[in-house]
């Protein structure tokens, strides 16, 4: 298997002498700054994980990464769209406007040590399980070694960090999205922690969130329980019946919930009881009837039940629309990065992480995959990344930062976003962001047919974000 993988590996490059001759003056300049900045950019890093703050309490990770903007030169707004952790910071001026994304939220419960097995950091505490300290910092170096280029008369334009906060929960870009934040952007930039390095040309899933609470009447559960209304069978009777739609429902959806409370001792009929439920699909078009019928069998619970219900929603988002030109060009520059390397220490740990959550031990995949076709349904996760995708022209990227089968939104990922596993990954996503960029900003017609794309495949469709006009939910 290990021989294997090398020779696959082995295809996806190119020689390094080869990408050494193609590298140009100005990108081995960014290739520079991204290493000029690297000791600091992982402390950055090392600090959010540690920090580990959750969804719009990113307070720590957010004043970190805007201080470190502002002693490089941008201009920082803070408290963007109603926000206290969100941020843009700018340098630069005129067109073209290029934009690069950067998320520092946490994931709650799932605290880790650097360390190849379960151990928790801070019992019961978050932990980065996205990689998203990663995500932030790499974001920001991108847009530092543009900035120095612009800075030196190199090139001309305008460079923005977008600092957005709760993407695991609230989805924060959809209150930026509404406040116009990409309005006078020609194209983002994107990327996300993985186990492969990839050009991403798949979509996500578009993904409702909406809490359930059911209210009845309590009763002694043995003497009297003819008096009582349980809400807890409510919810078993609504949780039951979701269970019972799966059978009829289309492959590309999906369907979660998250019980909150079901009842608080066993001697009491309950008078309360929360649910937490998501709905996706890898259309929004697809989703929503989902979403409405789903909605309809809580009524039906509750009318089995004799009780009272309500539904409220908490958030929603599109599915990522694809730009396959913007795939090409970041391809080119993965392609002239070439693939990242391991010592036998990295590789090591990587089998001790997939030996403990029970995964083929064969390492890490640092090859460069090649650009792939674009799926019409290709599963996988959600993000509000795809509402910037639906307001602004947006190229992603995917790196690895974790083993290959690492469980995501777990210890596992936690573990090597806070090792050099993780800041390999997130070094090597600076620079080929900050490269694409760089191509965008030195060739217009790059930017014109990333936008025509764009344009093409949004066609008529208006966006309208899910949640309705109103302050994000802060403390919630």
């Amino acid at each position: 298997m290990k021989n294997v993988y090398i020779i696959l590996a082995a295809l996806f490059v190119l020689p390094l002498s080869v990408q050494a001759q193609k590298l140009s003056k100005h990108k081995k300049e960014i290739i520079n700054s991204i290493e000029k900045h690297s000791d600091q950019l992982i402390a950055i890093s090392d600090s959010i994980w540690a920090y580990a703050e959750t969804a719009f309490d990113e307070t720590n990770s957010s004043k970190l990464l805007s201080d470190y903007a502002e002693s490089q030169g941008f201009t920082v707004e803070k408290g963007v769209a109603g926000m206290p952790t969100a941020f843009v910071a700018t340098y630069g001026s005129g067109s073209p406007v290029i934009s690069v994304l950067g998320e520092f939220d946490a994931l709650p419960g799932i605290s880790q040590k650097a360390s190849p097995v379960k151990e928790a950091l801070n019992e019961g505490a978050a932990g980065h399980g996205c990689g998203h300290n990663l995500f932030g910092t790499a974001s920001l170096g991108a847009a530092i070694a543009v900035k120095e280029l612009i800075e030196a008369g190199k090139i001309q334009g305008t460079v923005k960090f977008m600092g957005t906060p709760a993407e695991e929960k609230f989805f924060g870009k959809i209150w930026m999205v509404n406040e116009g934040v990409w309005s006078d952007v020609d194209v983002n930039v994107s990327w996300h922690p993985s186990a492969k390095i990839e050009a991403d040309v798949q979509s996500t899933l578009a993904l409702v969130d909406f809490k359930v609470e059911f209210f009845g009447q309590t009763a002694h559960a043995s003497a009297d329980p003819w008096n009582g209304r349980s809400a807890s069978d409510a919810l078993e009777l609504y949780t039951n019946g979701i269970n019972y739609y799966r059978e009829h429902i289309k492959p590309s959806v999906r369907i979660h919930y998250h019980i909150q409370d079901g009842g608080q001792v066993v001697n009491v009929v309950p008078d309360y009881s929360k649910l937490w439920v998501r709905v996706r699909d890898s259309k929004r078009d697809g989703m929503i009837p989902v979403y409405e019928r789903v909605k309809e069998m809580a009524e039906g619970a509750a009318i089995l039940a004799d009780v009272d219900y309500k539904i409220s929603l908490i958030s929603g988002i599109y599915e990522t629309l694809v730009n396959r030109r913007g795939g090409e060009i970041m391809q080119n520059n993965l392609e002239l990065l070439g693939p990242i390397s391991y010592t036998d220490q990295e590789i090591e740990f990587g089998k001790k992480i997939q030996m403990a959550t029970e995964k083929p031990q064969i390492g890490i995949d640092g090859g460069i995959h090649p650009l792939l076709e674009t799926r019409e349904n290709p599963g996988g996760g959600s993000t509000d990344v795809g509402d910037v995708s639906w307001n602004v022209a947006n190229i992603n990227l995917g790196v690895t930062t974790a083993p290959i089968d690492t469980p995501w939104h777990s210890w596992a990922v936690v573990s090597c976003a806070g090792m050099s596993i993780g800041h390999k990954g997130m070094l090597y996503a600076a620079k080929a962001m900050s490269m694409t960029m760089l191509d965008l900003f030195k060739n217009p017609k790059y930017v014109e047919e990333v936008k025509a794309e764009y344009v093409e495949r949004k066609g008529d469709a208006q966006y309208e974000a899910i949640i309705p006009p109103g302050p994000p939910p802060i403390g919630q």
